[in-house]
């Protein structure tokens, strides 16, 4: 499903126009980039949670080359799905 597909659905669940529904799933993803953003936890109980992780500095090999590379530490946005959820793709 892509971002499009989501719209439609999230329009006719709902019964609101696709346009207000693009508004409402934009909306949902702003707030949660924001969230992260500022290295707070988004948590939607029984579907998930969205955080940000370190991820520490390390050594990596060029496969072609194997030459060994420093790669520097960063942060990554993590997602991990509640209960509900992973009963339902069980």
């Amino acid at each position: 499903m892509n971002k499009k597909e989501l719209v439609e659905q999230v329009a006719e669940q709902s019964s609101l126009s696709k346009n207000k529904a693009e508004q409402a799933v934009n909306a949902f993803i702003q707030n949660t980039q924001d969230t992260l953003a500022k290295e707070d936890i988004v948590q939607l109980i029984g579907f998930g949670t969205f955080s940000v992780v370190d991820r520490a500095a390390r050594k990596g090999r060029n496969p072609q080359t194997g030459q060994e590379i420093h790669i520097p530490a960063c942060k990554l946005p993590q997602f991990k799905p509640g209960n509900k959820l992973r009963e339902v793709v069980k």
